[in-house]
């Protein structure tokens, strides 16, 4: 079987799109993905985005295979990535367009702006500690002390549709991602994982970024992971509502409305070569 391909990257957050549009299911497995994940023996990728079929009231429906064959809820930059990806196949490339997606946490609305950049409708943040979920304690997670590596963190805890745990640290370059990160991702306090960002606040309007994923690993960016960083920033007044959050592979504007309570990401997706395999 042969099967065609984009790459697109969301500051360099890098995802295999496939068309799968004819299908209900993706057209390979979590095993297949894996391989083509690996950046040695394979494409290389942070993992598969498929276009799916819509479900009613929605355009398409996203599916996503991390590099380590798990299928998290939804993915921010991935999400543009798929915009942009059906705009290409659409033809609309240069075009103002909106599509409405289902992903497995709810449906999605991402707008092509005039100017490329790609602005997501990313709904309201959960908060409560059933919804992210976490161990820690009953109701919202805020500031509350975690144990990790000998260390005591003060972390908050917010779902985007799929779960971050956010702690502020003076200096985002001096944490030992690589180490502590997956310490973090598999702690007994999140049954189901967790994404982790530490967040060095420069100012209210400018926060400053690293991620450990969840399936990932450290990855040069993270949109729901952004997202999820302003709203802590907000319940520890730590920020304001809008701003700049600056990841290694490049900066996402964010804001979380007052009026609607929802969040808002405002980034760039950028194709890098089609292929097929």
């Amino acid at each position: 079987m042969s099967i065609e391909f984009i790459k697109y990257h969301g500051l360099g957050n890098d995802f295999i799109l496939i068309d799968n549009r004819e299908s209900e299911e993706p057209v390979i497995t979590p095993a297949q993905a894996v391989k083509l994940c690996d950046r040695h023996f394979g494409v290389g990728a942070d993992g598969v985005i498929f276009a799916l079929r819509g479900h009613p009231g929605t355009d398409y429906t996203m599916r996503i295979f991390n590099a380590d064959g798990s299928e998290p809820e939804m993915c921010g930059n991935g999400i543009r990535c798929l915009a942009r990806f059906l705009a290409d196949l659409e033809g609309k490339s240069n075009q103002i367009v909106q599509y409405r997606i289902h992903t497995l946490t709810g449906a999605i609305s991402p707008e092509i702006k005039s100017d490329g950049q790609v602005t997501v409708d990313m709904g309201e943040p959960r908060l409560l500690a059933s919804e992210i979920p976490t161990t820690l304690g009953n109701q919202k997670v805020i500031d509350t002390s975690l144990e990790v590596a000998g260390q005591s963190w003060l972390v908050t805890c917010v779902s985007m549709g799929n779960p971050h745990c956010i702690t502020f640290v003076e200096d985002v370059a001096a944490v030992p991602l690589e180490t502590i990160g997956p310490q973090f991702e598999h702690h007994p306090a999140f049954p189901q994982r967790i994404n982790t960002e530490f967040i060095q606040v420069v100012n209210p309007n400018y926060l400053i970024m690293r991620v450990w994923e969840r399936g990932a690993g450290a990855t040069l960016a993270c949109g729901t992971g952004a997202c999820a960083a302003l709203v802590a920033g907000v319940l520890t007044d730590k920020c304001e509502r809008i701003a700049k959050v600056e990841l290694p592979g490049g900066t996402l504007e964010i804001e979380w409305s007052a009026l609607d309570q929802r969040l808002y990401m405002t980034g760039p997706a950028e194709c890098v070569f089609t292929g097929k395999f």
